[in-house]
């Protein structure tokens, strides 16, 4: 009688599929399963109360929730258009210089180095009414006499956090940005300016499609990680004013572990993730459609 034995490849990858279904799997379950019950965090037997559809339901008839998900999708659309820009911009000068270029490398990298809480306090700061530095330069230079409300008001405070997304995530498009810079091979651009073609056009129909798919990644990445905002503004407003800048993640943090309504909560979380995957899509097939441009392949 011949014993049944495991595949040697299964067995050694068996602790990682334990810690992966200990630490991923099984939460993800326990997390879409309570987002069909009328789980609180103040009564544990509510796990086992199944009410169906109803969080999504009311999610989907929230004004606040579709309100912080347009907050979300206008703050993603700001913050990725101009952070590309000013990452372009940044790598193209960089890849100008001929001395020192490692150093402003490496320079260009320290924002990426901080953690989004660092960062939050960092910026909660400058932007503060009283003793921030951006108060204290205004009314130095005289530019303005009066304190200028940054984080009460809702459109500044809005405007600070965006001024703190872009400063510690420019980087990420400008390292990737002069990344494809490095591969853009030199003799298509030298014909260029044999053929009397102009900077402008040079970059424009030679650069640009060679950097295109670093583009599309970095703002795959970007995408990610602005559709679930959640520390900078936590720390900055806390959604304050008035929710005028809660965000997707910071209303599901407040209704799950303030509001305890956690069953609510997981819903609305499974809501935004169909945001991140579809903007992973997005750019994915951008990226893919950049490189069979290219030729390099699907």
């Amino acid at each position: 009688m011949t014993r049944f034995r495991l595949p040697a490849w299964f067995v050694l990858l068996l602790p990682a599929i334990i810690v992966l279904a200990a630490v991923v799997l099984i939460p993800l379950l326990l997390s879409l399963y309570s987002s069909f019950t009328s789980y609180r965090l103040t009564r544990p037997d509510s796990l086992y109360n199944w009410i169906g559809t109803f969080n999504y339901e009311k999610a989907a008839k929230s004004a606040h929730f579709w309100a912080a998900f347009g907050r979300t999708l206008l703050l993603l659309t700001i913050a990725l258009n101009l952070e590309m820009l000013l990452g372009l911009g940044l790598a193209l000068l960089v890849n100008q210089v001929t001395y020192g270029q490692r150093a402003l490398r490496t320079i260009m990298m320290f924002p990426m180095m901080f953690s989004p809480l660092l960062v939050g306090f960092q910026f909660k700061f400058i932007f503060n009414d009283n003793v921030g530095l951006v108060n204290n330069a205004l009314q130095s230079l005289g530019l303005s006499n009066t304190a200028i409300p940054w984080l009460v008001d809702g459109q500044l405070a809005f405007f600070s956090i965006l001024v703190a997304e872009m400063w510690s995530s420019t980087s990420v498009f400008a390292i990737l940005i002069l990344a494809g810079l490095f591969a853009v091979p030199r003799d298509p651009i030298e014909a260029a300016k044999v053929d009397g073609c102009t900077p402008w056009q040079s970059f424009r129909h030679i650069t640009l499609p060679y950097i295109m798919p670093f583009i599309y990644i970095a703002l795959a990445i970007r995408s990610l990680d602005v559709a679930r905002a959640y520390d900078i503004v936590q720390i900055m407003t806390n959604g304050g004013p008035a929710r005028r800048t809660e965000l997707i993640w910071t209303m599901i943090g407040r209704t799950g572990y303030v509001d305890a309504k956690m069953g609510y909560a997981n819903a609305m979380g499974y809501i935004s993730i169909f945001l991140a995957i579809f903007f992973t899509i997005y750019f994915f097939r951008k990226l893919n459609a950049a490189r069979a441009e290219l030729g390099m392949g699907g």
